[in-house]
């Protein structure tokens, strides 16, 4: 259920519009960096970790907001971007052995929906191998709006995060959200506690997460939604994403994956539920073009238009949370920014297997933030190791659950400031707790396939600043002991080079990939 507007609301957005019409955004904002973070110590043995008493956080400071009596700023002008040109298609196509309608679908950029219609198949999960499939135009309708909804800094889960808390909004609303329980890997969870593990793992903005569940099924405000939105609160009504924790995740992706995709001029068009090809804008932000391309995943033509445009889905945030843009901050990733020197996350004289080189810090839709390590001599299998994982630089430990563990580097005790690093696949024995001080080479816990999706023992690392996902691939390069990473334009290919070493990605056992210390 969308929701709609009455003369409040109408009032208001007549005050934006003028606003808008007569106010910019400075541009001599001061960037804003993280404090110094002063470096502590840890007391280890060979055998035994020994952790400090919690870490007390070092102050942190936002960047300035708009002054609630000042007018409105017109979001920051984006200088076009460069559109690629969408994949040619063929008229036709030989199913080939793993093929489903979903991959054809994404090889050409087509909807799924679209070569379904297209072949009047009446069984869409039934495809025979070497059975020609005729494929649709893939030719645009036109440009997308212009209009911007969010700014960058309201899709990933940043600094304005430090001062939002996700539980008590969701109570003060009352909605059928602040009763809803569901169990997800075993354990009850509450609605804001899944809102808030999507948030974290995909780092995706809570705000942006609630103002999509309330814009779709109402579940923040109404005690009594549309039964209709029970089972696909997002609307995304594929049969095995059911229930919030599937339907936000998803979500999340999709809002990655407009929003990093865009960042990379990786999206020629948006294919809409119905088929409909758009050109988005070029000047439209990373942050517009990920809630875009959501509700592409949604919505028909006509449904998308109004949701992508002042009075569909920024209505809806603008309702809970007021004007996405006085959450601006800019630039999320200062001019010069360098990585602070890192190390290979294992001990020294061990080989470890370099099994992945850059790809999807969470899931699909995020930058290749991550490399895979895997310890020695494991064969496929997902039993736990006893190699350690080490600590790749200082700083304290901030979350440490579900198989994950990140690292604060700046000090501030804060994951959504400054550069943080993630863990992925740490086993829950041994595994160090929240406010653990540790130095650069410090034990963490072993590797394991705990959290997230994996199929082998191994240790998933990733880089994030200010929230944002950082490619191991660009500009900022992953570097680990002076070994720096770099891709091939395939996801998981990669290598990582230091001077004449020189060592490749690959899945499992190989000389190509034994890297040591």
């Amino acid at each position: 259920m969308k929701n709609r507007g009455n003369c409040l609301l109408v009032l208001s957005l007549i005050f934006i519009i003028i606003s808008l019409s007569a106010c910019t955004r400075e541009e001599d904002r001061t960037y804003w960096t993280p404090p110094a973070y002063v470096q502590q110590t840890v007391t280890q043995t060979t055998t035994t970790l020994v952790i400090p008493e919690v870490v007390t956080p070092t102050p942190y400071q936002l960047p300035p907001t708009r002054d609630p009596r000042s007018p409105l700023l017109a979001p920051t002008p984006d200088l076009p971007h460069r559109i690629p040109t969408p994949i040619t298609v063929p008229e036709s196509y030989l199913v080939q052995p793993g093929d489903t309608i979903g991959i054809i679908a994404r090889k050409f950029g087509l909807s799924p929906e679209a070569i379904v219609s297209e072949n009047s198949l009446v069984n869409p999960n039934y495809l025979e191998v070497g059975q020609v499939l005729a494929l649709p135009s893939n030719s645009s309708i036109g440009i997308g709006p212009s209009f911007k909804i969010i700014p960058d800094s309201e899709l990933i889960y940043g600094p304005f995060n430090m001062v939002f808390d996700p539980a008590a909004f969701i109570q003060e609303k009352g909605g059928y959200l602040a009763s809803y329980v569901e169990e997800v890997d075993g354990q009850t969870m509450t609605g804001a506690q899944i809102v808030e593990r999507i948030a974290k793992e995909y780092s995706v903005n809570p705000r942006l997460l609630l103002a999509l569940l309330e814009h779709q099924a109402g579940w923040v405000s109404k005690s009594k939604p549309d039964p209709a939105t029970f089972t696909y609160p997002l609307g995304f009504s594929e049969g095995h994403h059911t229930g919030l924790y599937k339907q936000l995740a998803w979500g999340a992706n999709m809002l990655n994956f407009g929003f990093y995709g865009w960042q990379v001029n990786a999206l020629p068009q948006w294919t809409l539920a119905d088929g409909t090809l758009i050109t988005p804008d070029a000047t439209i932000n990373a942050g517009t073009a990920g809630v875009q391309h959501f509700f592409a995943q949604v919505d028909g033509y006509e449904t998308w238009q109004n949701d992508v445009n002042l009075d569909g889905f920024f209505t809806s945030f603008y309702l809970l949370f007021g004007y996405p843009f006085d959450y601006t901050i800019e630039p999320i990733i200062p001019p010069g920014l360098t990585q602070p020197a890192l190390s290979l996350p294992f001990g020294y004289g061990e080989t470890w297997n370099f099994t992945g080189g850059p790809h999807g810090g969470w899931d699909t839709g995020s930058a290749w933030a991550a490399l895979d390590f895997a310890p020695p001599g494991e064969g496929a299998g997902c039993s736990p190791s006893d190699y350690w994982v080490t600590a790749v630089a200082d700083g304290p430990v901030v979350r440490s659950e579900n198989g994950v563990l990140v690292q604060d580097l700046d000090g501030d005790g804060f994951e959504e400031t400054g550069w943080t690093v993630l863990y992925l696949h740490i086993d829950s024995r041994d595994r160090v707790p929240v406010g653990a001080q540790l130095k650069a080479g410090d034990r963490m816990g072993h590797p394991s396939c705990e959290g997230g999706v994996s199929f082998a023992t191994h240790l998933h690392l990733a880089r994030r600043y200010n929230g944002m996902w950082i490619a191991a691939d660009g500009q900022i390069p992953f570097i680990l002991d002076g070994f720096i990473s770099s891709g091939t334009g395939i996801e998981y290919d990669g290598y990582l080079t230091r001077g004449a070493q020189h060592y490749q990605a690959w899945d499992g056992y190989n000389a190509v990939n034994q890297i040591s210390r």
